[in-house]
């Protein structure tokens, strides 16, 4: 979070405490997708009244339970993009997908205070053996959902009957290009086909049962082989029967740096960073929050403070074995990882390489088209 978002925050904050406790209503954005949370139970609204005390105080233990999460449901992938750890080969865990057994626990114990989750992490969701099983667990839990897809498995019939018999609130379908040849170039091996061909049958499907979810999201992250086609993207989404369209800028992690400026638009606009003699000009008016309130949990059960931290160097611990997260969050391991990242970020590897805090702006995406189907 920038500084000056936070003190904004801070001013309405009264506002805000009191569609919380009183209405057990919150709306906000996460990267330009809208998340209301209505009629909330007692437990969820104290929790996030608390969660506002970690804004302010930053305290190294956590004043509440998460009120986000990323879950990995895979961290293996079938495409190689070069600026991912995976794509790259610079993952060391092990290949894996998560038990249903193991997501069930964590969600029995986190979900009733979680406003949201990322379906999510170093690999492509789509590519879980049990997809169906994984989606029906957070149903009806009162948990926007978010899942992030490359597409390729979008013509899977399986894929297709799970994203609507269970469907996460967005499917965001992460598209770089409208033809294959301008795709390909970043989503290494990437076919448009079974993408267009199964966002049209979930828009019929949806379409027969009278459902909204599924929301479509078409995600387009601006490089310098693609922005040619900025002005064609809102009707291609449109025709291709998306609900929405977030034009987003190319955040790094730990990407080689001539890959990384090989790729920058010239459009300024959509850069994600400020630049100078190309290099990318260091910021010091961010704050984050991250870390006290949206933590990751990867395939393997292993819990960190940020799904930035890609092969676990500073874990909290693994609930695989049994052992609650309530035990790992407020325990003294993830006590002085916090404060670690509060007092002195520059000794964390993934916080020196943090894709966030260099941004001028508070968001990653900077366009978004909502359509009428």
């Amino acid at each position: 979070m920038k500084f000056k978002d936070r003190i904004k925050y801070l001013a309405r904050s009264p506002l805000t405490a009191w569609d919380i406790l009183v209405r057990g209503h919150y709306q906000f954005e996460y990267d330009l997708m809208s998340v209301n949370a209505e009629r909330m139970p007692l437990k969820k609204r104290l929790n996030l009244g608390k969660t506002s005390f970690n804004l302010i105080y930053r305290r190294a233990r956590s004043w509440s339970w998460p009120i986000n999460m990323h879950i990995e449901l895979v961290n293996y992938c079938n495409l190689k993009c070069p600026v991912c750890p995976t794509g790259l080969g610079d993952l060391v865990r092990k290949s894996q997908s998560m038990d249903p057994v193991l997501f069930k626990r964590l969600l029995d114990e986190v979900g009733p205070y979680l406003l949201a989750a990322s379906l999510w992490g170093w690999g492509e969701p789509l590519l879980h053996p049990d997809l169906s099983s994984m989606l029906r667990i957070v149903q009806n839990r009162g948990i926007t959902t978010f899942l992030s897809t490359n597409g390729q498995k979008l013509d899977d019939i399986k894929v297709l009957r799970s994203l609507i018999e269970y469907p996460p609130t967005y499917l965001i379908v992460c598209i770089d290009g409208i033809t294959d040849e301008t795709n390909a170039q970043f989503r290494v091996n990437a076919k448009l086909e079974p993408i267009l061909k199964g966002i049209k049958q979930l828009a019929r499907m949806k379409a027969a049962k009278g459902q909204k979810h599924p929301i479509l999201h078409m995600r387009y992250i601006v490089m310098k082989h693609n922005e040619h086609e900025l002005s064609l993207l809102p009707k291609f989404a449109d025709q291709h029967k998306f609900d929405m369209l977030t034009i987003r800028t190319l955040a790094i992690i730990d990407s080689p740096c001539n890959i990384h400026t090989s790729l920058l638009p010239d459009n300024e606009e959509f850069r994600a960073y400020t630049y100078k003699d190309e290099n990318r000009i260091q910021r010091n008016d961010f704050v984050c929050e991250k870390v006290f309130t949206f933590p990751a949990i990867f395939a393997d059960g292993t819990v960190v403070a940020c799904d930035q931290d890609f092969n676990a160097t500073q874990t909290y611990g693994s609930i695989a074995d049994g052992t609650s997260f309530k035990s790992l969050w407020w325990s003294k391991q993830a006590n002085e990882i916090r404060r670690m990242v509060r007092d002195s970020s520059e000794n964390l590897s993934f916080c020196v390489n943090c894709p966030f805090k260099d941004m001028p702006v508070a968001t990653v995406s900077r366009k978004r088209y909502i359509f009428k189907q």
